[in-house]
Order: C-alpha cells, then structure tokens, then sequence
C-alpha cells in the first residue's frame, strides 16, 4: 500500500468509526484493526487524532462541495436540486453507505471536540447553509419555490430538518423515516401561494 492509499484507508476507517459511534468512540487501535497496519503507521499519517479528524472533515466538505457543483452543474431547477439533495441523503441511509452526515454528527460533540476539528464542522455547515440560501432564493425568483419566511432563515429550517431526520431514521431504526420527516419540507417550499 502506498502512502496516499494507506491514507485514504485510514480517513475511510475513521470516518466509518466516527458514524459509528462519534469522535470518542474509536481510537488508532480501532482504526489499526480495520487498516490492516500499526498504530505507529497511523501516526505517521496523523500525528493526533485532532489531525485525523480535521483532516477527515476537510475533506468531507471537498467532496460535499463537489457534490453541490455537480447539482448545480446538472439539474438547472432549484426545486429539483432540493429534491436531489434530499434524494441522495435518502438513498445513503437506505444502503447505510452513509446513515448520518459526518458533520452533524460532530456539531453534537462540539463540546469537546479539538477547536481545529470544530473550525472545519462549522465551516461545513456556513457553506451548506450559504448554498441552500441560493438554491431558495433562486427558487422563490423563478417562481419554483415559495418561502414563507427570509431565505436563510428556511434554509436554516432546512437545513434543520433533514439532520433531525437523519436522527430520527438511526433512532427508530427506520430508514423510511428520513422519507417521512423531509417529504412534507418539500411539499411545502414547492406548494403555490
């Protein structure tokens, strides 16, 4: 394995454990199990876990950032791209590749998370924030959504939302609930004034 390999097979690992059972709830002898490799490898890559973890986070948003420039790329309709978006969330909790967002999972442990670590989680959710705020505002001037409220406000809601019932889904155990909790959101934004 070489070196970017062994470091991919590690953010992987880790972003596993971390969805598992949140920032506590591994360590590198958790991640040298699954890796196939020592903890002293592990180190090498990752000096600390806060290196692991933000490092894992700042990637996270890569791929979340290209994600939305593929929507944005793609499907022209705001009301489209908020169905897309909630239809890749709801496909990644129904085939568990992906049961809860990395980064809402740590937003609830901020309290003890290394501050570099909260940083990165903060910024990640200022940016899909910032994101859905467009999406509905482009929305609402082409007439595709309706807003009853400021556009970063909904977004906020939103946002909110589809986290809740990230939670709900792994609470009840019922991947169909994630379905249940966000369907009347859109029905909503998408309803004629």
């Amino acid at each position: 394995m070489n070196a970017t390999n062994t470091s991919d097979e590690i953010l992987r690992s880790a972003l596993s454990l971390i969805i598992a059972g949140g920032y506590n709830g591994f360590s590198y002898a958790d991640i040298s199990k699954v890796v196939g490799i020592r903890n002293a490898s592990i180190h090498h890559h990752f000096p600390s876990k806060a290196d692991l973890v933000r490092a894992l986070v700042v990637r996270y948003r890569e791929q979340a950032d290209a994600g939305i420039a593929a929507l944005e790329q793609n499907v022209p309709d705001p009301a489209d791209q908020l169905r897309a978006y909630l239809g890749y969330w709801q496909a990644c909790i129904a085939d568990e590749s992906a049961p809860f967002c990395a980064c809402a999972l740590l937003a609830t442990q901020i309290p003890v998370l290394p501050e570099e670590v909260v940083v990165e989680v903060r910024a990640h959710f200022r940016a899909l924030s910032s994101w859905l705020t467009s999406v509905l505002e482009r929305g609402e001037a082409q007439g595709s959504l309706h807003l009853a409220g400021p556009a970063k406000a909904e977004a906020e809601a939103f946002m909110a939302t589809v986290h809740g019932a990230m939670l709900s889904a792994r609470a009840y155990g019922d991947a169909e609930m994630f379905g249940v909790i966000t369907a009347p959101l859109l029905q909503r934004l998408a309803a004629r004034a």
